[in-house]
């Protein structure tokens, strides 16, 4: 079993991972947290404990720090974990550092399960080109251990799994609330999970059919809620 560490400050979003990796197979959540602080307490813990984490699943955008700055620090901590970024922020600049910290792959969200699977697919092909041993036996090793983080399939990370009844019915979910409508409140509007209704939601913001606002309230983390744009 690969042991995996959740880094992700939103609960739901953090148990979509939990729940995607499940359906993949192979892979042992041994946390999820919220805060850049408890993902460096968990891996030296399970480090400490001889049980180390193999796998951080890392959103960049923690509110106690740059998820860039933690991937560098958690390349300090033996044996290091292999890190897969599942973030919004998708400006270059931040892939770039990203990568340079040493993220080996990087998922936009929303995202679909066929999408993260593929992510997940890749790095277990990574994995495997490796191997147990601490040296190559061969460039051609090597080669293909790179490879398999370059190579993807289109397919499964285009537009996909989004069914055009729920886009709708999502769109018009918002549309007719003056007050626009966050996520909790679509998902029971439609009867569907928090999580399924973020993601359409996002596909929404992401096409500039909606527009996100947050709010922040007296106390808890601030949420974000879904407004139509008038095309007037």
């Amino acid at each position: 079993m690969i042991r995996v560490l959740i880094v992700e400050d939103e609960p739901f979003i953090a148990e979509a991972h939990r729940e995607f990796l499940h359906r993949v197979g192979g892979f042992e959540v041994v946390a999820a947290v919220g805060t850049a602080q408890q993902a460096m307490r968990a891996v030296r813990s399970a480090a400490e404990a001889d049980a180390p984490v193999d796998l951080v699943l890392l959103d960049l955008g923690l509110p106690d720090a740059r998820g860039v700055d933690l991937a560098s620090a958690l390349s300090g901590i033996g044996p290091d974990p292999d890190i897969i970024a599942i973030t919004a922020q998708r400006d270059l600049a931040t892939v770039r550092n990203a990568i340079s910290r040493g993220v080996l792959l990087y998922l936009l969200k929303p995202f679909t399960f066929a999408a993260f699977r593929e992510k997940i697919e890749q790095y277990l092909r990574y994995r495997d080109a490796l191997g147990s041993g601490a040296d190559a036996v061969s460039q051609r090793e090597v080669d293909r251990a790179v490879a398999a983080l370059r190579t993807t399939d289109t397919r499964s990370t285009a537009a996909k799994g989004a069914a055009p009844d729920t886009l709708d019915a999502v769109g018009r979910a918002v549309r007719d609330s003056e007050s626009g409508m966050t996520a909790s409140e679509v998902a029971v509007a439609l009867g569907s999970s928090r999580v399924t209704a973020w993601r359409y939601l996002e596909r929404l913001a992401d096409d500039d059919t909606v527009e996100r606002i947050t709010e922040y309230g007296n106390t808890g983390r601030p949420q974000v809620r879904y407004r139509w744009r008038s095309r007037t």
